[in-house]
């Protein structure tokens, strides 16, 4: 049951691909990359209970709150200077 979750999250993570590329705003990519890290957080969720590894989920809680700064400070940044 979690390997086919895995397999239909690293199917939207390609579907997510596209509206990256195809964006057209500057706004839409960072949308983009931050349901991307969100598809990679849920992951590690899913491969820590696969494996049975209990470190994975600090690894994980760590990840979402470097991609919740990151997403922040991205937008910060374009709001600030313009479109990249």
């Amino acid at each position: 049951m979690l390997t086919v979750a895995l397999a239909v999250i690293s199917f939207l993570g390609i579907v997510v691909m596209g509206r990256i590329l195809l964006g057209p705003t500057v706004w839409d990519r960072l949308l983009g990359l931050n349901m991307i890290a969100s598809k990679i957080l849920i992951a590690i969720v899913i491969l820590a209970r696969l494996m049975d590894l209990s470190y994975l989920l600090d690894i994980a809680l760590v990840y979402a709150v470097l991609g919740f700064l990151g997403t922040i400070l991205m937008a910060r940044f374009i709001e600030k200077r313009g479109d990249i």
